[in-house]
């Protein structure tokens, strides 16, 4: 059973830093890619950024380019999400997930974890 489980959300003054930690298992991940997702209230979930696992590759939209660094560690089997200069406006749940290769929805999803930035 594949499971995702987020830690390290919080609050955080703006301009402050987070690093946010996805311990994924159940599977290998080798041919996966991680993504981590953010959902506001009233607003749509947004893809913030991306890691392919085997190659590490890496995709960042454009709101959070030059802030936020998505890592793996492979020994662990977890992603990171760095978190730097926070604005107000990426207070959301962060959401972990990840989808096999060729595939073009992500199949598993972690529960979720808050992430409030005070101004």
């Amino acid at each position: 059973q594949v499971q995702l489980v987020e830690s390290g959300g919080g609050l955080a003054q703006a301009g402050g830093s987070l690093k946010l930690s996805c311990a994924a298992s159940g599977r290998t991940f080798g041919s996966h890619e991680m993504g981590w997702f953010r959902q506001a209230p009233g607003k749509e979930r947004e893809r913030v950024a991306a890691i392919r696992w085997g190659i590490g590759s890496e995709y960042y939209a454009d709101s959070v380019k030059g802030r936020f660094t998505i890592s793996r560690d492979n020994a662990k089997s977890t992603v990171y999400l760095q978190m730097n200069s926070l604005k107000p406006e990426d207070t959301a749940v962060y959401y972990c997930a990840a989808r096999p290769l060729g595939v073009s929805s992500y199949r598993y999803w972690g529960q979720g974890t808050q992430v409030t930035v005070s101004s």
